[in-house]
This record gives structure tokens, C-alpha cells and sequence, in this order.
């Protein structure tokens, strides 16, 4: 199975990891995808930085997402191809797990509540309402 993770360096991401650690999701049937969507900066702050700065935050905010994600993965004999896209985290999540050919989409859920989720938005609901691929929502 290809599966994509959608990590955001919180403790949901850490759940989710655990759950596919406890539950024989890392026995090396599976392909793993980590991708983790910075967001990305406003275009006032972007061209004040310049495009070399601002490659570089990008690079090293994803390295301090993915990196712990791909060694915990490796500790478990799996190897996960790293990638970061810069966005609007529930449009670029759904947008790469339906073009990317993946059969499931993992993510963890900050689990705000319907009223919050209504007023801010949820990543989760977006990426579901989005997505075509099966979504598996670790809380």
C-alpha cells in the first residue's frame, strides 16, 4: 500500500506515528510518503527576505517537521521519502493524496471541536472534504 503521512511536527503527529507503531503499520509492506506544508509567507515578508532567505526558512522549518518523522520511521526498518510543498495546508494535503497515487492518507487531528473547526477551519475537514483517497484521522 502507498501511504502518505501529513506531519505538522505537533503531538498529533506523534500519536499518529505511535498508532502506526502499535497497530504493525510499519512491518515494510507499506511505502511511506512524510509531507509536511508550511505555510507559506506572506508576499510582503517574502520579497523584504529575498527568494534565497526565504528557501531557507522553508528548508529548515520542513527539516525540524520531517526529520524526526523519518528517523522514527527508520528505527522501525522503514524508509520514507521526505517531501515538503509550501501552501494552504488542507488544499496542498488533499491536492498531492490525490494526484500522488496513494491508497491512504494518514494524519493526526488537533481535534479542536465543531465550533472551532467552523470558525477557524480545520486541516482535517479540508483535507477529507477534498481528497478522493480513504483518510485515516488518528486523535
Amino acid at each position: 500500500m502507498n501511504i502518505l503521512l501529513a506531519v505538522d511536527g505537533s503531538p498529533y503527529t506523534k500519536k499518529m506515528l505511535a498508532y502506526l507503531a502499535t497497530h504493525d503499520w510499519l512491518d515494510g509492506r507499506h511505502q511511506f510518503t512524510a509531507l509536511t506544508v508550511p505555510t507559506q509567507l506572506p508576499a510582503r515578508a517574502r520579497a523584504a527576505a529575498g527568494k534565497e532567505a526565504v528557501e531557507i526558512y522553508y528548508r529548515e522549518e520542513s527539516d525540524k517537521v520531517l526529520n524526526p518523522v523519518v528517523k522514527f520511521l527508520a528505527r522501525h526498518g522503514v524508509e520514507a521519502r521526505p517531501v515538503v510543498k509550501v501552501g494552504s495546508a488542507g488544499e496542498t494535503i488533499a491536492r498531492l493524496a490525490d494526484a500522488g497515487g496513494y491508497d491512504l492518507l494518514v494524519m493526526g487531528a488537533h481535534g479542536h471541536g465543531a465550533l472551532a473547526g467552523l470558525v477557524m477551519g480545520s486541516v482535517t475537514n479540508k483535507v477529507m472534504a477534498s481528497s478522493k483517497v480513504p483518510v485515516l484521522v488518528v486523535r
